[in-house]
C-alpha cells in the first residue's frame, strides 16, 4: 500500500468543476459522441481527449487542418447542447461537504465552461457556486495553458505557489502545474498525472483552516 502523501498547505484554492466537483461525463459523452458521429469520427477516440479543455481545443486537437472558425462555430452549438441537458449532471461524491467547508476561505471556480453552462451544472448539482470564479468568456486560450488558473489567483489577491488547485484531467493538471500551483487530483483520470495528492473523490479530503488562514488539506485513508 502506497504511503499517505504530506498535506497540503494553501492560502486559496482554485477549483475544477467538472469531473472535480460535478460529475457531468453522461451528458459530456452524449454531446461529444453527436459531434463525433457528424464528423465521421470514432467517437470512442475522441473521447478520449474532450476532457478538461475547451470545446473549440478539444475540435482542433482532433482535427487539427480544420479552420479555427469552424470550430469556435460547433463549440458554439455545444455549449448550447450542454447547458439545456443536465440529465444525469450530479455532485462528485463529498461536493456537497467539501463546498461548505471551504466557504470562509478563499477559492474561485476554473473552468472551461462558460457562465452559463456553469451555471447550469452547479445548480443541476446543488453545489453552492463561488462568487469567484474564472470561466470561458474570461480567458484567451484554454487549458492546458494556465491563463485560468493565474487570473484566478490573480482576482483572489493570492501569489500562485500559495495556491492549490483541484483538477481530473490531464489538460487541467497540466495547466495548474504551468501556473506554479500544486494539484490535488480527484477521481481516475488523475491518478496516472502526478498530482501532488491524489483521491478518489472529495470524501477522502480533511480540510482545516488555521487562525492565521492556511488551509491545510490532508488525505484520508479509507
Amino acid at each position: 500500500m502506497a504511503a499517505t502523501p504530506a498535506p497540503l498547505t494553501a492560502r486559496a484554492l482554485l477549483l475544477d468543476m467538472d469531473g472535480t466537483l460535478v460529475n457531468s461525463d453522461a451528458v459530456v459523452e452524449r454531446c461529444w459522441r453527436r459531434w463525433a458521429d457528424r464528423q465521421g469520427l470514432d467517437a470512442a477516440e475522441v473521447l478520449k481527449v474532450v476532457h478538461g479543455r475547451q470545446g473549440y481545443a478539444t475540435m482542433a486537437v482532433i482535427l487539427p487542418d480544420r479552420p479555427m472558425a469552424e470550430n469556435h462555430a460547433d463549440n458554439a452549438v455545444m455549449l448550447a447542447e450542454e447547458t439545456a441537458d443536465v440529465d444525469g449532471v450530479v455532485p462528485v461524491p463529498g461536493a456537497p461537504a467539501f463546498m461548505d467547508a471551504i466557504a470562509g476561505v478563499p477559492h474561485a471556480l476554473v473552468t472551461s465552461a462558460d457562465e452559463a453552462l456553469a451555471q447550469a451544472r452547479m445548480g443541476a448539482a446543488g453545489l453552492r457556486m463561488p462568487v469567484t470564479r474564472v470561466t470561458a468568456e474570461q480567458v484567451g486560450a484554454s487549458k492546458p495553458d494556465p491563463e485560468g488558473f493565474l487570473k484566478g489567483a490573480a482576482e483572489l489577491g493570492v501569489e500562485p505557489d500559495l495556491c492549490v488547485a483541484f483538477e481530473d484531467s490531464e489538460a487541467g493538471i497540466q495547466a495548474a502545474k504551468a501556473a506554479g500551483m500544486r494539484v490535488v487530483g480527484v477521481g481516475p483520470r488523475a491518478a496516472a498525472l502526478a498530482p501532488d495528492i491524489h483521491v478518489p473523490d472529495l470524501t477522502a479530503l480533511r480540510i482545516a483552516t488555521a487562525p492565521d488562514g492556511t488551509i491545510t488539506l490532508t488525505r484520508t485513508d479509507a
